[in-house]
């Protein structure tokens, strides 16, 4: 059985939102709203749109329509709805602030609903006033910043199409994404700071717009205060402050059919060419509104807080979730570990955040700081732990859960992705949450395990895929039907198959996540998933994070190779043997790895991801490609050091 981190209370049980929507309907447990929500999806859909008062302009006549098949469904049929209804005018008679934001250096901004609404229509006006429309393109190249907020809804507000960008992008991964959704115009921070240096971003876009003749205006936002310089012939320049001081007031907000466009969602393929998620105005205010309210119980008197980037899903998942559950939202700007590992929990003790999303590999990160240290802190105002991106190892996870929060706040690990607009599979704060895992499919999702021909399995890995569509289902890949078509519906007929392997404990029927179906190596074929290995490397005290990758091997098809992080102090090659030791007798003698190094440090993306793929082009002296999403890309050349070392 599994080791339970997480035992609700019958008074958390009772107090849940997922709790009153079972009740309404005359469900007694989790269990049977989760087989009834997928039963009867329609129903389900209708029912949280009904229980969270999510408003449409004009309603719905019909739920759900896939007779142009399930790759194609259209929700919400003849319905006309407003995200801006949604978000912030149900709420802006409140006091509640909208927004909190904090900066690396200190620096704290609060907006009210009623001063975040003001100031949305101010710069849909001016918008409008620069000759963006309906339909048009508009990237948004900023970091989390009041700024990325108020543009969001803006250009939602006039319907144009918003086009997320990650802060830490380069001019050449910026102006592939400008040029690939058409953007004609663009909003640009002109730096930030992390770890206490400057992050020049209005520099990448200006070299970005040069190569991307669509772009036709501009607009600058002054927020470290740096000097900002665009030479691209035919551009309009214009800054925020003076979109916001026009004369000119946008007028109520217009409401769309409901599967209108609202935002492409850009992620990497396995070809390395991004891929436009398209997601839609009430399709994907209605999924994250329903996620917020019942994975991670949110309550308008919750400030959620999620360590993330503009450019991740879980950027304007954030944004929609808290505003349309009304609560408000916390934005730190800069690194998670700056100046010291304390930042995080001091802001949470400074801005009593109730709801905080972190990645596994930030905790590792802080796994060092003493816990009597973190404990000075007041982290009582801390109720649901979030989680998502990456697989957990059980030593950091029952740190985080069982040592830090004593056991007494759950740890929601969602899993699902750009193309998802949400989670496939999440846990409630309702039922008994085992270490790492992620509980089960999420409420209206048809969500299983299966193996090579589609079969249902439990208790060996296998593919995760979906059997119905849900509201946030990407409509297409941006103007290329075929490669949306491939890429998720072509391994199983009439079956959505996601790209990630998935174990449901054929036990207590707890699923794990295992990793990308890419980076599971076949070991003389049998499969292995890099968390099986790396979170055997995570419990012994010399590691501070590790990366397991396949590189081919002519006996074996794949090897497994270990590259690790030695803590202070820690003795390389002996830690290293031991290493290989452990996985061998806790994985199997097959999967003990052929190379274990020692390596400086591993490449992460912004939101502190391990890029194993990179780590495996390094190793077998291939191309790692785009490495625009990178942290830190020198640690490739450091890796291609350590295995120079290796090999003299």
């Amino acid at each position: 059985m599994s080791d339970y981190v997480w035992r609700p209370s019958p008074e958390r049980i009772a107090d849940a939102n997922v709790t009153r929507l079972a009740n309404r309907h005359g469900i007694d447990s989790l269990t049977e709203l989760r087989r009834r929500s997928v039963a009867d999806v329609r129903w389900y859909w209708d029912a949280a749109v009904d229980d969270l008062a999510i408003p449409f302009r004009t309603s719905y006549r019909q739920v759900l329509d896939s007779s142009r098949g399930i790759e194609n469904s259209d929700w919400f049929v003849d319905g006309e709805f407003s995200i801006i209804d949604a978000c912030l005018t149900r709420w802006a008679d409140s006091i509640r602030p909208a927004i909190v934001h904090e900066a690396e250096d200190g620096r704290v901004e609060e907006l009210s609903f009623a001063e975040l609404s003001r100031q949305v229509a101010a710069l849909a006006a001016g918008l409008n006033s620069v000759g963006v429309k309906e339909g048009d393109r508009v990237a948004l190249y900023l970091p989390m910043i009041p700024e990325a907020v108020i543009a969001f809804y803006a250009a939602a507000r006039i319907g144009a199409v918003v086009v997320p960008l990650f802060s830490g992008f380069a001019a050449p991964a910026i102006a592939a994404r400008l040029n690939d959704a058409g953007v004609s115009a663009v909003i640009v921070a002109d730096a930030t700071i992390r770890r206490g240096r400057r992050v020049d971003m209005a520099a990448e876009m200006a070299a970005a717009v040069t190569a991307a003749p669509s772009v036709t205006s501009v607009i600058t936002v002054a927020n470290v205060g740096t000097r900002v310089t665009f030479d691209a012939e035919g551009l309009a320049v214009t800054s925020w402050s003076e979109l916001l001081a026009g004369e000119e007031v946008h007028d109520t907000a217009r409401a769309f059919p409901a599967m209108q466009t609202l935002m492409l969602g850009y992620t990497s393929g396995t070809t390395g060419t991004p891929k436009g998620a398209v997601h839609t105005h009430a399709g994907f205010t209605v999924k994250v509104a329903t996620e917020m309210a019942y994975s991670f119980d949110v309550v308008p008197s919750d400030r959620v807080c999620w360590v993330t980037d503009m450019g991740w899903v879980m950027g304007p998942f954030t944004i929609v979730g808290a505003h349309a559950n009304g609560a408000t939202l916390v934005l730190y700007e800069g690194s998670p570990d700056a100046p010291d590992t304390l930042r995080l929990w001091d802001l949470v003790e400074r801005h009593s955040i109730s709801t905080l999303g972190l990645s596994p590999t930030l905790v590792r990160a802080l796994r060092d700081t003493p816990l009597s240290t973190i404990k000075s802190r007041d982290l009582k105002s801390v109720r649901t732990l979030g989680s998502t991106g990456e697989p957990w190892d059980p030593d950091s996870y029952d740190w985080l859960a069982a040592e830090v929060f004593d056991g007494r706040v759950p740890v929601i690990n969602i899993s699902g992705g750009t193309e998802v607009g949400g989670s496939f599979l999440a846990p409630y704060p309702v039922e008994p949450i085992a270490s790492c895992s992620l509980g089960g499919p999420s409420l209206g999702m048809d969500v299983d395990v299966v193996d090579g021909n589609g079969q249902s399995v439990r208790g060996d890995v296998g593919e995760l895929v979906c059997r119905t569509p849900w509201p946030s289902m990407t409509r297409s890949v941006w103007r290329d039907h075929d490669r949306y078509l491939q890429s998720y519906w072509s391994t199983f007929d009439g079956v959505w198959c996601h790209g990630d392997f998935a174990l449901v404990d054929s036990k207590d029927g707890a699923w794990y996540l295992l990793g990308r179906s890419d980076d599971v190596m076949n070991i003389a074929g049998k499969r292995l998933a890099p968390a099986e290995v790396e979170s055997v490397l995570a419990t012994h005290p010399a590691v501070a994070e590790a990366a397991a990758i396949g590189v081919p091997d002519p006996k074996k098809g794949e090897a497994v190779w270990v590259f690790w992080v030695p803590r202070e102090g820690a003795d390389a090659a002996s830690v290293s043997a031991e290493l290989r030791a452990a996985v061998a007798e806790q994985v199997g003698k097959p999967f003990a790895p052929n190379e274990v190094i020692a390596v400086p440090e591993l490449p992460k993306t912004r939101s502190a991801k391990i890029m194993r793929r990179a780590v495996r082009a390094v190793a077998t002296g291939a191309d790692p490609g785009d490495l625009s999403s990178a942290e830190n890309p020198a640690a490739l050349d450091r890796i291609r050091a350590a295995l120079a070392d290796a090999y003299r």
